[in-house]
């Protein structure tokens, strides 16, 4: 039976996810830092559960170590806006700390099992291709690790690891819930999960979902500068 191990499993996408994979078939390691959630999950008989907090390095670690999976799949993350008037560089730092660094810590603790054979799947956001309102924290974080992943894919080759990026678009989350903006083509989270299986399963390097809105954002990330800033500035203004 493949193992799946996810992070962030407690809520939204990788909640759905864990439940998903259950279903077909999957052993699940479910990771997060609510304990009430992950006993919830590890009342099935096809998923355990491992307490830790991303952002704490050495709790990752140690966590991490003695992990036996197949497939990893680094989900965890938040989403806080910012306020251009009462600008909070402690802010930036707490959603680089859960976005970015939160993976570069579970990077550090299942690098010495990424071996042949092993999938390393990791979340990013669509909100990496163009430059929305109030997303500076939030978009730069998922931006660089974005990079992160592309470039590990390169540094991984020869051990025989596939590394896959996912970039989702709207999904209905508790953390999208907060929002107070349009949010086009926004799908529920069971179709997030069903999206991301689907995509792990083809080997897809890059898995954008929903398929409609990820062609309309690869599109506004090619425009030129000055008309994403046109456009940016128009949907601001709306807001």
């Amino acid at each position: 039976m493949t193992t799946m191990l996810i992070t962030g499993a407690t809520s939204g996408i990788g909640y759905a996810l864990a439940q998903r994979a259950v279903e077909d078939g999957y052993q699940v390691i479910a990771c997060g830092r609510n304990q009430d959630k992950l006993d919830e999950l590890s009342s099935h008989s096809q998923i355990t559960a491992l307490q830790f907090d991303v952002s704490d390095a050495e709790a990752t670690a140690a966590a991490l170590k003695d992990a036996n999976y197949d497939i990893a799949v680094l989900n965890a993350g938040t989403c806080e806006y910012v306020d251009i008037d009462d600008y909070e560089p402690e802010m930036f730092r707490r959603v680089f700390e859960a976005n970015f660094f939160g993976v570069v810590n579970c990077v550090n603790g299942l690098l010495p099992s990424l071996r042949k054979g092993k999938k390393l799947v990791i979340v990013d956001s669509m909100a990496r291709l163009f430059p929305f309102t109030r997303s500076e924290a939030y978009g730069s974080s998922k931006a660089a690790l974005h990079y992160f992943t592309k470039s590990l894919e390169v540094d991984l080759w020869d051990r025989g690891v596939k590394v896959q990026s996912v970039s989702p678009g709207f999904v209905e989350t508790p953390l999208t819930k907060q929002n107070d903006f349009d949010m086009p083509m926004m799908i529920k989270v069971e179709k997030a999960a069903e999206e991301l299986l689907h995509g792990i399963k083809k080997n897809r390097q890059s898995i954008f979902f929903p398929t409609r809105f990820g062609l309309i954002m690869r599109f506004l990330h090619i425009l030129p500068v000055p008309l994403q800033r046109k456009l940016s500035l128009s949907m601001r203004n709306k807001q």
